[in-house]
């Protein structure tokens, strides 16, 4: 309704009934002069007089050409003459600002109530010239389980996320996932060796998270990288995790050392501080024969491989735990994960998981071993699971506290 009453204010539309003859074109006068006639005024402008006579075939509502009409040709129509009218054309604008006014009224009205969700996805923060990095997250009901909070994959892929867009923020994500120019040239990926998780209380849908991570030197060859999971709310602390890195040849799929091309790149932005976990007690390999639960024929899909071409790690933990008996689920909820990965896993890998209860506790605490090898034998992880009764997150693995490393206060 608007688009055809602007239209209609700069194009004129035929009365019905009114022909042409063929071969004819409108006998709208070619001629676009003006006859202006400039007049002084009182205040020593000029006055524009315009001839703005109306041609006599528009008086009768009938559009005639020179061969059917006998009355003398009227003065020819002038540019001035065919303006359309412009408070038609005012009007429609006004019409159409109101409506948008009135639009983004109701939207800016919906965006403050109380019960929307914020959406803080995606917001970072380089903290202490680049060493830290923060990025905020919004639990959505995907990544919620049974018990409606986070699932340990959840955690486990924000960690990954914040660990490349940190890298990216530095100018060190080249074109590999995480990789450094140096690396690209030597053919070098990034392999996790080492995982520790440790939960105070899991996050729950809706709730807005931030994930603060940095990395620092651990031994000659090696990275570290740590992350802190905060209440975006309360600034409560609750999930930490520590990792330790190694180098792989893409090609020959061996440890490599450290390069110092790649060390003068990276060395920058270690950050000279402890795992914020510092558990030092050594994993034991478990006996398959020992094992208390055993889930094999597990296969990786084709969505569970990364851009390296091998399995992505956040993936074991959820094979590992495939092994878990229900029952522990339903009672107890997972407050500490310790993982050490020994080899790579292909698409092609055919796995079992192994779990055996560690007849040794910790307060109230239940403690599982686990294995995850392949089918002929070779060990890809072993790893050691911590569980506590359900609600018992006041009671966790870690104690709450404010975030404080990295502030952007100081």
């Amino acid at each position: 309704m608007v688009a055809a009453a602007a239209s209609s204010a700069f194009f004129s539309v035929p009365t019905p009934g009114t022909s042409h003859k063929p071969g004819k074109l409108d006998n709208w006068p070619s001629s676009l002069s003006v006859p202006f006639q400039p007049k002084s005024n009182h205040n020593g402008g000029f006055q524009v007089k315009a001839n703005a006579s109306v041609h006599p075939s528009l008086k009768s509502g009938s559009l005639e050409t020179e061969e059917d009409t006998s009355s003398p040709s009227p003065p020819p129509r002038t540019f001035i003459n065919q303006l359309p009218d412009w408070s038609m054309f005012l009007s429609a604008i006004t019409t159409v600002f109101g409506a948008a006014e009135k639009q983004w009224t109701m939207i800016d009205r919906k965006a403050k109530r109380p019960d929307m969700l914020v959406e803080p996805y995606g917001v970072d923060s380089i903290v202490q010239d680049g060493v830290f990095f923060r990025q905020s997250f919004s639990i959505r009901s995907y990544e919620i389980g049974a018990d409606r909070t986070a699932s340990i994959e959840t955690l486990m892929n924000m960690f990954q996320e914040t660990s490349l867009n940190h890298c990216k923020s530095n100018g060190l994500l080249n074109d590999g996932f995480g990789r450094t120019p140096e690396m690209c040239k030597k053919d070098l990926i990034w392999v996790v060796t080492k995982m520790q998780v440790e939960v105070n209380r899991y996050p729950i849908w809706c709730d807005s998270i931030e994930v603060t991570t940095w990395v620092s030197e651990s031994g000659k060859n090696g990275m570290g990288r740590d992350w802190l999971i905060s209440d975006c709310r309360t600034g409560e602390i609750l999930v930490r995790a520590t990792s330790v890195w190694a180098m792989m040849n893409q090609k020959t799929r061996r440890l490599s050392k450290f390069p110092y091309e790649v060390r003068q790149e990276i060395a920058p932005n270690f950050v000279d501080s402890a795992p914020v976990i510092e558990d030092d007690r050594k994993l034991h390999k478990l006996d398959v024969k020992t094992g208390d639960s055993i889930h094999n024929g597990l296969t990786p899909r084709w969505s569970d491989l990364d851009v390296n071409q091998h399995v992505n790690n956040v993936k074991y933990i959820g094979w590992i735990l495939t092994s878990v008996p229900t029952e522990v689920f339903e009672t107890q909820e997972l407050c500490g994960v310790t993982l050490e990965y020994r080899r790579e896993c292909g698409r092609d890998s055919v796995m079992e998981s192994v779990t055996a209860m560690d007849p040794s506790q910790e307060r109230d605490r239940s403690l599982y071993q686990h294995l995850l090898r392949l089918e002929d034998g070779a060990d890809i992880a072993i790893g050691r699971t911590e569980w506590r009764p359900k609600n018992a997150g006041a009671n966790g693995a870690i104690s709450s506290g404010k975030t404080s490393i990295g502030n952007t206060d100081s």
